[in-house]
């Protein structure tokens, strides 16, 4: 079996390609290395399953993969407003031209989707059939909308052509790998504990999020790939919810800083609330996330503490 993984040198896609390899398939990953690091796939480059290309999803390619997980697109605020037409593109035309690929090969495809389709959420927790309250000319619609039009192809792509689609929607995931730039609230949190800097919360802190390790993340994308029938959409994503003050908090403890909590405004469209509901990833898949957030919180603190030696 050859999959094809688009953002394969991201933080989540290199974790992928770790695991299809370890399950035995041929990896060709594909990255234009806006956010991807070839440091987070180094150590497989000499091995003779793995292929990678740099190329931007924003332009056709041929090749040959019988799965194809799509992956690529700036997942942190900081990165996909840094230039928001680039992003819409890459969701669009990326998904586009994936698709396209997919059903000339006949491949079977997955688009890694994400809990922003629900916007600042009115239903909690957030379930599959919840259209969401968005806001589509926001600063964060460059990401959100693109997303939302991603799974619309998917969907029709599915419904005129035959295409084999999955959709999954990827909550907060966290863990080694994610990069020191990387502007979301884990590494944020944990690069200003270890640098001893003040731990800025916008708002008093009392947002929620939940939070999912990137193993158990990633073996639920692999799992929805490998069902059959089932299209999704799927929420995968840890139903622990805790409130931005609750993680600095637990931070502040594991890594025995001296920082301390700077509050500040909330940026626009900041959602309160984020929480997914997984019933439907249990009863289908079989899966959910297992590693406690301390467990997955001290392997992430540990990256990073590597990561500013380097």
């Amino acid at each position: 079996m050859i999959d094809l993984v688009t953002g394969a040198a991201g933080f989540l896609g290199s974790h992928l390609c770790d695991a299809l390899l370890a399950r035995g398939h041929e990896v060709i990953g594909l990255d234009n290395f806006f956010t991807g690091r070839k440091e987070n796939v180094r150590h497989l480059l000499g091995d003779p399953r793995f292929e990678l290309i740099r190329h931007d999803v924003t332009s056709p390619i041929l090749l040959e993969a019988g799965r194809i997980y799509h992956l690529a697109c700036p997942a942190s605020p900081i990165h996909y407003q840094y230039n928001p037409v680039k992003t819409i593109k890459t969701s669009v035309l990326g998904t586009i031209h994936m698709l396209g690929l997919a059903k000339r090969v006949k491949a079977r495809i997955l688009l890694a989707s994400t809990s922003e389709v629900y916007g600042d959420p009115e239903q909690h927790p957030q379930r599959e059939s919840y259209w969401g309250r968005v806001n589509p000319i926001g600063p964060r619609s460059c990401y959100d909308e693109g997303k939302r039009v991603a799974e619309s192809l998917m969907v029709n792509y599915r419904a005129q052509n035959g295409v084999d689609t999955r959709i999954a929607r990827i909550f907060n995931t966290y863990g080694p790998r994610m990069a020191l730039n990387d502007g979301r609230v884990v590494s944020n949190f944990i690069l200003q504990a270890l640098r001893h800097e003040p731990i800025t919360i916008f708002g008093r802190g009392e947002q929620t999020r939940s939070f999912c390790y990137v193993s158990d993340l990633v073996e639920g994308v692999a799992l929805m790939m490998e069902q059959d029938g089932f299209a999704g959409p799927l929420n995968l994503g840890n139903p622990q919810e805790v409130t931005v003050l609750e993680l600095a908090e637990t931070i502040l403890r594991l890594t025995g800083s001296r920082s301390k909590l700077e509050f500040r405004p909330l940026p626009a469209d900041d959602p309160e609330r984020r929480c997914p509901d997984v019933a439907l990833a249990r009863e289908k898949l079989g899966w959910e996330a297992r590693v406690p957030l301390a467990d997955g919180l001290r392997e992430t603190i540990a990256h990073f503490r590597r990561e500013l030696k380097a």
